[in-house]
């Protein structure tokens, strides 16, 4: 009698388990990475997170009734969760990840970009080349983990402008109160890069690895940048933060965000790309429109829209 029980107690115990389990994996998402192909080159677009940020406090230049409209229109509220989107340019020798996600500074929030690169086929160490658009926590934390390299055969590529300013902490008075935490937090994550001789800058506009082009996105910060890729005649241009809130920006570029060094700047900055964008008919890749933040932009009016990518399984083809 007492092995029945005793079997009918793990049985019990194990079918918890089990339902626990299932219900732990009911509530995830697939691993966050999609691809498109572009000419011979292979691009994945791979989830770091998702955080959710309050427009209200954020954005300048919009009234809190045009903003909860614009945040409406889109089924949002201004308290909207934004994607951290980061991309593998794959010519099938070499791999480069354009930017790098938050690492281990925005916890559960972000971070998972390591898992979901292991899970698209690239783990770290096959990452050959890292671009950054620019420095700021959720663009270039994600370097380093625990004092060491993310990518260890990697080299790091940002403009040096971006370097100067956020790795001397007497600038921190050229940035709001509420930005002066990135000089400490850009000091603990590239130092390790630093230290290992892995971090290469460059001023845009410079062509660099595989022939990728950087030109300047100057005024968000000093030393942003856009990278621009071609293959048999179809161009990718991959922003950093050229838009945070698409809802917003895309039909209103004037508006802008206190992460801003350099606020007027940042938005000639977006309206020049925007208007180059809809022109030239490329395709985007945006950290912060939604995952996987692959599309165009079109005219619309005075300002523009976002037509995000129609899905695709045809990637051979």
């Amino acid at each position: 009698m007492k092995i029945i029980l005793t079997l009918i107690a793990t049985l019990i115990f194990s079918s918890q388990l089990l339902a626990a389990e299932q219900t732990s994996t009911l509530d995830e998402q697939a691993p966050g990475y999609y691809r498109m192909k572009l000419g011979k080159l292979r691009i994945t677009a791979v989830s770091d997170g998702t955080v959710t940020i309050p427009l209200n406090t954020l954005l300048t230049n919009i009234s809190p009734e045009k903003l909860r409209q614009a945040m409406a229109r889109d089924a949002m509220t201004p308290h909207a969760e934004t994607s951290i989107n980061a991309y593998v340019i794959d010519d099938g020798k070499k791999r480069i990840l354009v930017d790098t996600g938050a690492g281990e500074l925005f916890g559960n929030r972000g971070g998972h970009l390591l898992a979901n690169l292991a899970a698209a086929g690239y783990p770290s160490e096959s990452i050959n080349a890292v671009l950054l658009t620019h420095i700021h926590a959720d663009h270039s934390a994600g370097v380093s983990r625990s004092g060491k390299l993310a990518f260890p055969n990697a080299d790091v590529y940002v403009d040096k402008r971006d370097v100067d300013f956020w790795l001397n902490p007497s600038n921190v008075n050229q940035v709001e109160a509420g930005e002066a935490h990135t000089f400490a937090e850009s000091e603990r994550t590239l130092r390790p890069v630093i230290n290992a001789g892995r971090l290469k800058t460059f001023l845009a506009p410079a062509t660099l690895v595989n022939g990728i082009r950087a030109e300047s996105a100057a005024g968000h910060t000093p030393g942003s940048v856009l990278y621009r890729v071609e293959s048999e005649g179809q161009t990718l241009v991959l922003w950093g933060d050229i838009i945070h809130a698409r809802a917003v920006q895309m039909s209103d570029p004037h508006v802008a965000i206190h992460f801003d060094v350099n606020r007027q700047q940042a938005i000639k900055t977006r309206e020049r790309i925007l208007k180059q964008a809809a022109e030239q008919g490329y395709w985007v890749a945006a950290a912060h429109i939604s995952f996987p933040g692959l599309g165009h932009v079109k005219r619309e009016g005075s300002g523009y829209r976002w037509v995000e990518s129609n899905y695709t399984t045809q990637l051979g083809q």
